[in-house]
């Protein structure tokens, strides 16, 4: 085979496996295409749970006020019949007056006097209720509704925030919860008013000529169209949510002052515009996937209203009283029509809207229903005994986050005696974090057991347990409250000023907090306060170490409690607190391993393991790890640095 020939032999392989690539990829995208298809289905509610999801969010409202619940719909069967008794009705009787065969023109003005005057009556009471009134009954509906997903939200697994799919769930009942029983509540009020407007108006159409009720029946067959089109709504906001949430986040470098810095130094100001720039590409992809299917379903309805309903229906009216030749309608009974078909097709079309409105809300309720009806692994049993004081002792532990591929914690064996102070030490990421977390049962081990005076963590009070130990992380939080409150941990009680003055002396705070104007009352941060202070990191550390100086708990737990420290305001804290435990278990974690000195035993930690025990000193004669790391930031501080770990 000559040489030309191999070469297009090789090219028209090259084709065919590029032929061969295009199929498999549009394979892939049918394949992805159905996956979506079947996903979406199984969103789909069954009818029973639409209606209990309905009927679970109007439960909410029923359940806090129930004089709101009834005022909020009495007031639609009160209004909805005069409104058309006043409007559509009368209409009729004065044409059909003009023309010599309706009413005469006393008992016109009667009616008008009678009705008008039950409406403005009803238009006084109602408007005076919902601006005066109704706010404060809505605002306790809310907090209701507030403080049961907040209460859920505190007993949530901590695992929780960390699983993608729970989280998102989360996410939106938070943020949909309200809103959406409002629009429930809305719902059913807009169907009782169109059913009471139909029932009344298709009886007087129907009295005038049957065969008009037929034009007003077309729109139920756009019903499909429009159940459609708010399953359309309701996925194109789902898939909105988590690009909400990066728009959110990028929108928070820019303005927030913790980003600020960063912000100015390096490439990140390049970087999140790029970010923006795919939010932004994600909406187009949004609106290009979801638009023209709205586009289309939208068409429709609009033209089987407009176009078939209401002008077939004129155009049969016009006929009926000038075309035909016998009188079939007044010209009261035509006005009727011309003005009611229209309003028939509307309460039609927009009533089985409002069923499909039922669908969406029971879509975005079973979010918050699956997150209010989440039963936690970790939760509090009543009739479990009180945890006391005493020797607690981890029992070959392991742990492995979900969705993690290996152990964070592998056969961990320790005991912590009532009074001992413990050291946790070793490199970041070696697990000393997660056997805090695991010994304050944010988590539970997946394997092992850590016992209390020999007796399962599991066996007691969740709350008794977590009350047993005072806590300061690395990453700690401070509230937008006062300093006082901020180192209680609970609300105020007469007497704490002492305690709390004397908590920020031993911390190291008090000298900056002294000096505020307001004291141990300050508000810290600005955000809701223009007298508020901003603290400096260091200070704020110090302020949340104050709480374990106010709080007699058994057990002290530190997580890099100096991380923010200097060395000797580090070695200052450290002495204060080792007079202010005296008695107590403390486990304190720290990367500077000169505090390791004061604990009476110290674990060394490797890759989940306890790798080397025993005192200071006895870990120092033994020449392994802790006393390499030990040397290495005694030479850093003694050549002028420090080593970060």
């Amino acid at each position: 085979m000559s040489t030309i020939e191999k070469d297009n032999e090789n090219l028209s392989d090259g084709a065919a496996e590029e032929v061969k690539t295009k199929k498999e990829i549009r394979a892939e995208k049918r394949a992805k295409l159905k996956k979506e298809k079947e996903e979406k289905k199984k969103k789909r509610l069954p009818l029973r749970r639409n209606i209990d999801n309905n009927i679970f969010a109007l439960a909410q409202v029923w359940g806090t006020s129930k004089s709101y619940f009834i005022i909020y719909y009495l007031m639609t069967f009160l209004n909805a019949p005069l409104e058309f008794l006043l409007y559509t009705y009368l209409i009729r009787l004065i044409v059909d007056s003009v023309e010599g065969v309706g009413w005469s023109i006393d008992a016109i003005f009667a009616y008008i006097f009678i009705v008008g005057g039950a409406a403005i009556l009803i238009w006084i009471v109602s408007n005076y209720y919902w601006n005066a009134i109704s706010g404060i009954y809505s605002e306790k509906i809310n907090h209701a509704l507030r403080r049961k997903l907040y209460k859920k939200a505190t007993e949530v697994d901590l695992a929780c925030y960390e699983t993608p799919e729970f989280y998102d769930k989360y996410v939106k009942a938070m943020d949909e919860t309200q809103e959406r029983v409002r629009k429930v509540m809305q719902t059913l009020d807009n169907l009782i008013w169109n059913i009471i407007t139909l029932a009344m108006t298709s009886f007087l159409i129907f009295t005038i000529d049957p065969f008009l009720i037929v034009f007003a029946l077309i729109p139920l067959l756009l019903g499909f169209v429009r159940r459609k089109a708010n399953v359309l709504n309701h996925d194109q906001n789902s898939e909105r949510k988590p690009i909400n949430r990066k728009f959110s986040y990028v929108r928070r470098t820019f303005y927030l002052g913790e980003y600020s810095k960063e912000m100015r130094m390096g490439s990140f100001f390049p970087r999140q515009l790029q970010m923006l720039a795919e939010v932004r590409k994600n909406y187009n992809d949004l609106t290009k996937k979801y638009g023209p299917k709205l586009a289309i379903c939208d068409f429709i309805k609009n033209f089987g209203l407009e176009a078939v309903t209401v002008l077939g229906a004129t155009l049969y009216a016009v006929w009926r009283t000038i075309g035909d030749g016998q009188g079939g309608m007044t010209m009261g009974d035509c006005l009727i029509v011309l003005n009611s078909i229209s309003s028939i097709s509307y309460a039609l079309s927009t009533m089985v809207q409002y069923l499909a409105e039922f669908n969406e809300h029971a879509l975005y309720i079973e979010d918050v229903r699956y997150f209010l009806a989440y039963e936690p692994t970790i939760k509090e049993d009543p009739t479990a005994p009180e945890a006391t004081r005493g020797d607690i002792e981890f029992k070959n532990v392991h742990f492995k986050y979900e969705g993690a591929e290996k152990e964070s914690l592998k056969g961990i064996n320790f005991r912590i005696a009532d009074g001992e102070r413990i050291a946790l030490v070793g490199r970041n990421g070696s697990g000393k974090t997660t056997l805090v977390k695991l010994l304050l049962r944010l988590y539970d081990p997946t394997e092992g057991e850590v016992t209390l005076n020999g007796k399962s963590a599991k066996d007691y009070r969740l709350s008794s347990w977590r009350a047993l130990f005072g806590s300061v992380f690395q990453d700690f939080k401070l509230f937008s409250l006062s300093v006082k409150e901020n180192v209680l941990h609970r609300l105020p009680r007469e007497g704490d000023d002492e305690a709390v003055t004397e908590a920020l002396k031993e911390s190291g705070a008090w000298s900056k907090i002294e000096t505020l104007e307001h004291g141990i009352e300050s508000t810290m941060t600005r955000e809701f306060d223009d007298e508020g202070v901003n603290l400096s990191i260091g200070e704020q550390q110090k302020v949340s170490l104050a709480r374990i100086f106010a709080e007699k708990t058994p057990v002290v737990v530190l997580d890099e409690p100096s991380s923010a420290l200097d060395p000797i305001a580090e070695h200052k804290m450290f002495e204060n607190m080792i007079k202010a435990t005296e008695g107590r278990s403390v486990i304190f974690i720290s990367h500077r391993l000169s505090s390791a000195v004061l604990a009476d035993r110290v674990y060394m930690m490797e890759d989940g393991e306890i790798i080397e025990e025993g005192t200071h000193h006895e870990l120092m004669e033994k020449n392994g790890k802790y006393a390499e790391m030990f040397h290495l930031q005694a030479k850093n501080y003694t050549s002028g640095g420090e080593d970060n770990g």
